[in-house]
């Protein structure tokens, strides 16, 4: 018999009505070391220090729409008629290719506005995106949310876990898979991987595509594990067709441009553009 377990309290502290959740600080705190990193970085690549701050200014906010936009395209069905539901994220609902999506895009019309490398942001910015998404995961951890299939206590006791995360995975009388650990795991992983990577002098652009080819695999088999992916067919997860082609273009984009010499600048170069 199981005893009482309480879960960790999402809200932080409250004003009045308003509510400051665990969700928002920790998201925020790891957006704000991400560009600490990042604007370091770029001052030694010899980028503006104003670029990764001014850049925050578009992405965030794109990237949280184009998040919530692919989200609703894969949940059409709920949103069809209930149009007025559509903007209100507050209700949950994003997704993290989204996300990428509308910041890459935004890097890449913001590096021709500012006649500088996309592929020089990005390869700067990449190891601040993983460890952003590393720290990121703990707040699912604390709106139990993003967790895998059904396991036992004695499964997650044996994963020698402390007490505060097997607790925090006791949902509605049941144990679960704690995938927000195994992918912040791997992020964090790949931070230290990408930070390595960097003293490489890989070709520019490799290091991002380093990322994506990294992130990709991990969030494939963690996919794989979860209970609430979004879904392309009924047997087929929409993160991880992603996330496969994602590592499929990365390979052959890296091969190619090595191949035809697309281009002889290195990570460590200092010139601007």
């Amino acid at each position: 018999m199981n005893k009482t377990i309480h879960p960790l309290d999402p809200i932080a502290f409250s004003f009045g009505p308003l509510h400051v959740h665990w969700y928002g600080i920790i998201i925020g705190s790891g957006l704000a070391l991400a560009l600490y990193l990042a604007i370091r970085e770029g001052d030694r690549r010899g980028l503006p220090k104003e670029t990764f701050s001014d850049l925050m200014l578009w992405a965030i906010p794109i990237a949280i729409i184009s998040a919530r936009i692919y989200y609703v395209i894969f949940q059409w069905s709920e949103y069809q008629n209930n149009l007025s539901e559509i903007p209100q994220i507050w209700h949950g609902g994003i997704a993290i290719h989204g996300a990428l999506i509308g910041s890459v895009l935004t890097t890449y019309f913001f590096g021709r506005a500012r006649n500088t490398s996309f592929w020089k942001i990005a390869d700067i910015a990449a190891p601040s995106i993983i460890l952003g998404q590393a720290i990121g995961r703990w707040g699912n951890f604390m709106n139990q949310e993003a967790h895998g299939r059904e396991v036992s206590r004695a499964f997650l006791e044996n994963l020698h876990l402390p007490n505060f995360i097997i607790n925090q995975m006791y949902i509605n009388g049941t144990y679960y898979h704690p995938t927000f650990l195994y992918e912040s795991i791997w992020d964090f992983a790949g931070f230290l991987i990408l930070l390595s990577l960097r003293r490489v002098n890989l070709l520019r652009g490799e290091l991002f595509l380093s990322y994506v080819i990294w992130y990709s695999i991990g969030r494939f088999f963690v996919e794989g594990m979860r209970t609430d992916s979004l879904m392309l067919t009924q047997s087929l997860r929409m993160a991880q067709m992603i996330s496969i082609v994602l590592i499929i273009v990365s390979i052959i984009v890296i091969l190619v441009r090595r191949k035809n010499g697309k281009t002889e600048k290195r990570y460590l170069d200092l010139e601007n553009l």
